[in-house]
């Protein structure tokens, strides 16, 4: 077929396309158009540098760790009992979903299976193959055992981890789950759907990570999907640490879940009102008990794509991502955040809204240097955009030489909200702001470039939303070069080998990797050239560090922030265009101090760059910006 007018090769292209991809991408293409359809088409298979399937081999457990990890001891006995409920499963399906089990390298496991198939039969069959003929002997030839029983007692005969039920009716996916949590006796629980598969380390790399820390409570690893046939593995999910805001926005950590069994009890396990989002529901109220919830950065669980399955068709239940709503909705009543929940145009993610309680004043700090059009094209877009009434501007002018400039800050110093001040030292983008932030009389201050022009409609109230909330520090909006493609979507530490923004040059359109670039979800870091601070916070860490005079002192200001305790919240509802440094030049242009201040906060944060961004997965690349998998 060659190339498209995109430069992309459509051939090469459906030579790896599997049925089950035609179909989804047939299903979207119907509900969201031709357009719709290229740019997700074109945002899957571009910028690529190692295909999953390779990627997989590579870096999936290999049979001399396996082995290795067989002869591993561990100190004390922590049972997972790993819950399944059954309802009509494909025999093949169930034979390699407990065999996935028996393949486990750390063996303190059991399974059990709540079957709600239609039987005629009840009971425990823990007790094997003899207890389950005594009781079918007993039975009409009508009511003897199903198959499904059969093949379950098959692998029983062998392995007294696997422990059976059979219900006496089907119930609800909430109560089926229920009844096979009951049959638990481990210290801990994992959730298993019954056409899914782990990985033979999971058990094993669950507990090692329960070994590092006694307050861990909860646990989940990263996955991937595979096809009906379990021969090809697709859309890996890599997962950062655990995420407040991005587990609003989505249930990203879905599979494998692995919680105290406790909490779970405590907790009155999956509650019916949730039906197809009670996973989502059940981890939100999981992870609000435990002290705390840890992360396994491997694929680990296979979630099996077929045409029944959410995984494979999302509009098969999407009743499922109404339930998704009210369970986000649930979590933060329980919180008690004031806040509204909406669906987006990709199902499963949703929208934050948070109540704004009382009218704070806000500053918004504008260095400045000449560059009369470029300031006045920024003053002007915040006047526009702002439906906040409670706001000031400190245009922080520094070292102009231009008459014009002058002549523009007579006409608006002291005027709608502005106010002019003058900082006449020598240029020093952190001790500027320092210095407008003591003269600030706000309690939230925005550090925002003069070369910027706000695109959204309510963009302050939208920041201000969001960093009003107790446990969180900052604020960051997106920003676009002036052709429309991102300059920023939040920051990622240690790409470059200090910090880069994420998913830059992606065309403003498209949503990047698991629609990151598009939901709220917290950071490392965030540009200040459009970044909102509590001040008491800004003041909290010593403001902006002033030995970074040009580079990264925003990079620093927000990794004081996340290692004082906050959160910093990536806010792509709140959109800038950025005209990139028109009034002192690119930093390349400077290279000595550049070389400079990278080596200073490399120094001062080697330590958190060693450790990895929590925030980002050690799973993909810090050489791109597009979150493609590391090679």
């Amino acid at each position: 077929m060659g190339k498209g007018e995109y430069g992309t090769d459509w051939g090469g292209m459906l030579k790896v396309v599997s049925p089950a991809y035609i179909k989804k991408g047939y299903r979207y293409l119907k509900r969201h158009g031709m357009k719709q359809f290229v740019i997700r088409l074109l945002e899957r298979f571009q910028d690529s540098d190692i295909d999953y399937e390779t990627w997989y081999g590579l870096n999936c457990a290999k049979e001399e760790e396996l082995e290795r990890q067989r002869g591993v001891v561990f100190e004390t006995s922590r049972k997972i009992s790993v819950v399944v409920p059954l309802y009509k499963t494909p025999e093949k399906f169930l034979r390699e979903m407990i065999e996935s089990l028996q393949a486990q390298t750390y063996a303190d496991w059991e399974l059990c299976l709540a079957d709600a198939s239609p039987v005629f039969v009840q009971g425990d069959f823990s007790g094997g193959k003899q207890q389950k003929n005594q009781i079918s002997d007993e039975l009409p030839n009508h009511k003897k055992a199903t198959s499904l029983t059969a093949i379950v007692e098959e692998y029983q005969q062998k392995d007294e981890r696997i422990r059976y039920q059979i219900l006496t009716q089907n119930g609800s996916i909430s109560e089926n789950s229920n009844e096979a949590l009951a049959m638990a006796k481990g210290e801990f629980v994992g959730l298993l759907d019954h056409d899914d598969l782990l990985e033979p380390d999971t058990l094993f790399e669950i507990r090692k990570k329960l070994d590092e820390d006694e307050q861990i409570d909860a646990v989940y690893t990263d996955e991937d999907k595979i096809n009906r046939k379990g021969t090809k593995h697709l859309t890996p999910n890599m997962k950062p640490d655990f995420n407040l805001d991005l587990l609003r926005s989505n249930n990203y950590i879905c599979h494998f879940f692995v919680v105290r069994r406790s909490i779970a009890v405590r907790l009155g396990g999956f509650r019916t009102e949730f039906d197809g989002a009670q996973d989502y529901d059940f981890i939100l109220r999981c992870t609000e008990e435990a002290r705390k919830t840890a992360h396994v950065p491997k694929v680990l669980y296979h979630w099996r794509t077929h045409e029944g399955s959410t995984s494979d068709n999302p509009e098969s239940k999407i009743y499922a991502f109404h339930a998704g709503k009210r369970a986000v909705e649930a979590h933060l009543q329980r919180c008690g955040v004031e806040a509204e929940v909406e669906e987006t145009a990709d199902l499963g993610y949703y929208r934050i809204r948070y109540r704004l309680s009382g009218t704070p004043m806000v500053s918004i700090l504008i260095p400045n240097k000449d560059e009369k059009a470029t300031l006045q094209k920024c003053i002007e877009s915040v006047r526009a955009k702002t439906e906040y009434e409670n706001y000031e501007i400190l245009v922080l002018e520094n070292n102009s030489t231009s008459e014009e400039i002058f002549e523009y800050y007579k006409e608006i110093d002291g005027k709608d909200h502005v106010r002019v001040l003058r900082w006449e030292k020598a240029f020093n983008y952190s001790a500027i702001n320092n210095f407008g932030a003591r003269e600030a009389k706000g309690e939230y201050l925005v550090l925002l470039n003069n070369d910027t022009e706000i695109i959204t409609e309510g963009w302050l109230k939208e920041l201000l939303s969001n960093c009003a909330r107790k446990e969180v520090g900052m604020v960051g909006a997106k920003l676009y070069f002036p052709d429309n493609t991102v300059q920023s979507a939040g920051t990622i530490i240690g790409m470059g080998g200090l910090a880069d923004h994420a998913f830059v040059n992606m065309p403003r359109r498209n949503s990047g990797y698991m629609h990151r670039a598009s939901i709220q979800m917290n950071m490392s870091g965030v540009t200040a050239a459009c970044a909102m601070v509590r001040r008491d916070v800004f003041e909290q860490v010593g403001g902006m560090e002033e030995e970074l005079t040009v580079a990264f002192n925003d990079v620093d200001l927000g990794l004081k922030i996340v290692t004082c305790g906050y959160l910093i919240v990536f806010d792509p509802y709140v959109e800038v265009y950025h005209y990139e440094s028109k009034s002192r030049g690119a930093d390349d242009e400077k290279k000595e101090r550049h070389a400079r201040e990278v080596a200073y906060a490399q120094k001062k944060w080697a330590d958190f760059l060693e450790a990895g961004d929590p925030c980002y997965s050690p799973n993909l690349t810090l050489r791109k910006h597009n979150m493609s998998l590391k090679i």
